[in-house]
């Protein structure tokens, strides 16, 4: 039976990684490389907490070196946004401080087609009505929280070139969109000079791996630093989910698809990674490796981790302690490789026909067997 490590409630004293901040994507905005996601900020959708809990969440962020906060205008009807408008309204100081980025998209206006969606109305009525919620003049980061399929990329673009220039919107990224999009998008504001795409917000985890067959690359090669959210998989990577022991509830119905024999095998993994690390709370968890993984993949800039409660959220931040080995990496990339679309499987195989027994930039390859023997034995 698989034994999993409980969380000590050791507070932390400090937490100097989570100030080794990077710049996202292709520009200067320096973030943490943890950021903290307000989803659970209100309770209205019936997973957060109340107004005073998520203050003590954001302070103890925000004192242990967190510069990075996530929100949205759907989240909890709007009520995410107006906690973090209160309390940082009321120290100027830590608004001035901290990179804040919300999300326009969610339509919160039932039966009225354009209170929601990618169009120059919608998203310019969802940014005065975030930026009042949120009691400041400008958002740091405005993200397009889904693809809007009935808007042409051009409007939605201009649209938030425009919000750059007028000063209301510093930087913009995607989420949860197309990589054919997302690359579109970026092409276009090229083009145009307008203001570029510096992020891509997409679920990433050790069981959410096919984003690396077209989005991470995208990402990596047009400039946008990729924020993961879900790391832990809505909890099952934490330790808590074992062949013997699964807890029940709506969660365990949600996710009862990905509880196979290949994640247990993940599971057991992380477990045993993770008794050979510690942290100032004493002993590593599953869920600090399966932060640690996310952090350490190509094209990762900083990572959303959500908490309820200051112990939560101190307990996800301890991750940034765990420093996995080459081993450790290579054992978890096996057991969780994924099955990619075509034509990625296929352009695996064809790398011998491309490089013939060739080694280039530090990847070797096979002879291909249908090619000629020597230079004579070619047409």
């Amino acid at each position: 039976m698989t034994q999993v490590q409980t969380k000590p409630s050791t507070a932390l004293n400090d937490i100097p990684q989570l100030r080794e901040h990077v710049t996202l994507g292709r520009s200067g905005l320096r973030v943490s490389p943890l950021c903290l996601g307000a989803m659970t900020f209100g309770t209205e959708w019936g997973i957060g907490v109340d107004e005073a809990t998520s203050v003590k969440v954001i302070d103890r962020y925000l004192e242990l070196g967190g510069n990075f906060i996530d929100t949205a205008n759907g989240y909890n009807k709007g009520h995410s946004e107006a906690i973090l408008g209160s309390h940082l309204t009321g120290v100027p100081s830590k608004r001035d401080r901290i990179v804040l980025a919300t999300k326009w998209m969610s339509n919160l206006f039932r039966n009225d087609p354009n209170g929601g969606g990618g169009h120059r109305k919608a998203i310019i009525d969802s940014v005065d009505q975030s930026l009042r919620r949120l009691k400041t003049d400008y958002i740091d980061l405005l993200w397009m929280h889904f693809w809007d399929k009935w808007t042409p990329i051009e409007e939605t673009m201009r649209t938030l070139d425009d919000l750059v220039r007028s000063g209301k919107v510093r930087y913009i990224g995607f989420s949860d969109t197309p990589a054919w999009v997302c690359a579109q998008a970026q092409m276009i504001a090229q083009f145009r000079a307008w203001s570029p795409l510096i992020a891509l917000q997409i679920e990433y985890s050790l069981l959410e791996r096919t984003v690396e067959a077209d989005l991470i690359a995208m990402a990596q090669e047009l400039g946008m630093g990729v924020t993961p959210w879900s790391p832990l998989k809505g909890g099952i990577l934490t330790g808590k989910y074992t062949r013997s022991s699964t807890p029940d509830g709506v969660r365990y119905k949600a996710d009862s698809k990905h509880l196979n024999d290949m994640t247990y095998r993940i599971i057991d993994e992380l477990t045993a990674i993770a008794a050979r690390h510690t942290t100032q709370q004493g002993q590593a968890t599953p869920a600090h490796v399966a932060l640690a993984w996310v952090r350490r993949r190509a094209g990762v800039a900083s990572t959303i981790i959500g908490a309820r409660t200051p112990a939560q959220l101190e307990a996800n931040l301890a991750s940034l302690e765990v420093s996995l080995s080459a081993q450790d990496m290579a054992s978890l990339d096996e057991l969780s490789e994924p099955t990619l679309p075509f034509p990625h499987m296929f352009l695996g195989f064809a790398k011998d026909a491309i490089q013939n027994g060739a080694t280039v930039n530090g990847s070797p390859s096979e002879v291909w067997v249908n090619s000629p023997a020597d230079d004579d034995d070619r047409w």
